[in-house]
């Protein structure tokens, strides 16, 4: 007992060593993830946008100085931070491991208790630079990489319906309204499945009951498929023009494939040159990288995926971001950073 707590015992301070070692580890995760998703997710609005996307850095750097100057407070923290993680955000896993490392703090406050009040805290500041320099210079190297792409990033303002020379393809896409990033009222936008299934009775944005879709008596949920998006999609009943949605299909408009959404992805005004030849949850083979620009994408905007017309299989739907990934996700997400475009052929337009 007496090792456990002594000043030099190697035991004693284990729990502290990994405590510090694992908030310094977190904090350095959340400073990559918010300073890539930043210039990824977050760069379009207001200027205060992107900065939503550091608070997790800020909680855990706050959480870990904290700790590392008053073990007994920063653990307590830690551990009612960990329970909260738990049961708000259903990630029960990650919020008892949180938890582990406020006990692991609260050990180490206790060790320190022990310890006689003349005895120096070495490495206290070491850890300190641990948790601040290495977040720091993860958010610099990503700036250093990103701000001239997003600095540069083009928008004329024109939200109309727009021609698109893509690689190999002109295809006309619709303008801003129904056929294009049209925001519901929960402040999203639609999701494959509500898309898919606008035309089915009754058409509209409603839930259809009538065709069984949702979840069923024994618990699984039935999503669109590929047919309803063929049969029914919302871009079937825009007006010629694209600014109405009727209440009959007109067959003007469509959803894109992936294929076509990949060939039209753009910079500065020119076709990015992308192939898409089978990638999935990877970036596509592009002569230069694609970004969120007119006349493709609205900068101004949330969206930075498009849904296509394909699904991937019965529970997701594809769709292709505006650097050239495609993966798929759920067909019910109505993420409000995926949204769509219908497209139709440019000889078919008045």
């Amino acid at each position: 007992m007496r090792m456990w707590w002594s000043r030099k015992g190697i035991p004693g301070r284990l729990p502290g060593w990994l405590a510090k070692s694992s908030m310094v580890l977190l904090t350095a995760i959340w400073a990559f993830w918010g300073a890539g998703e930043l210039y990824h997710e977050g760069w379009w609005g207001a200027w205060y946008n992107p900065l939503f996307y550091l608070i997790p850095w800020v909680i855990f750097l706050s959480l870990t100085l904290v700790s590392l100057k008053w073990p007994f407070v920063g653990g307590g923290l830690i551990l009612v931070f960990g329970i909260g993680a738990g049961f708000f955000f259903d990630a029960i896993p990650i919020g008892l491991a949180i938890v582990m490392i406020g006990g692991m703090f609260l050990l180490e406050g206790l060790r320190l208790k022990r310890l006689p009040a003349s005895f120096p805290h070495r490495g206290r500041n070491w850890w300190i630079w641990a948790a601040v320099c290495p977040p720091i210079l993860i958010f610099i190297g990503f700036s250093a990489r990103m701000l001239p792409i997003v600095l540069t990033r083009q928008d004329d303002g024109d939200r109309s319906a727009r021609v698109i020379a893509g690689n190999g393809l002109d295809l006309l896409w619709a303008p801003e309204g129904p056929g294009w990033n049209w925001r519901q009222p929960w402040g999203g936008y639609p999701s494959w499945d509500s898309i898919a299934l606008y035309g089915a009775d009754p058409v509209g944005m409603d839930w259809k009951e009538k065709p069984g879709y949702g979840r069923q008596d024994d618990g699984t949920w039935r999503h669109a498929s590929g047919g309803d998006m063929a049969r029914s999609n919302l871009c079937f009943f825009l007006s010629d023009d694209g600014m109405t949605l009727m209440n009959e299909p007109q067959h003007f408009w469509r959803m894109p494939t992936v294929d076509e959404l990949v060939r039209s992805l753009g910079r500065h005004g020119e076709t990015a040159g992308c192939v898409w030849q089978g990638e999935f949850r990877r970036q596509v083979s592009c002569e230069i990288m694609p970004d969120k620009e007119t006349p493709l994408w609205a900068p101004d905007l949330a969206p930075i995926y498009y849904w296509a017309a394909e699904a991937y299989d019965e529970q997701d739907g594809f769709f292709v971001s505006f650097n050239g990934y495609v993966n798929a996700t759920h067909k019910s997400g109505g993420n409000p950073r995926h949204s769509y475009r219908c497209v139709r052929e440019v000889d078919r337009y008045p």
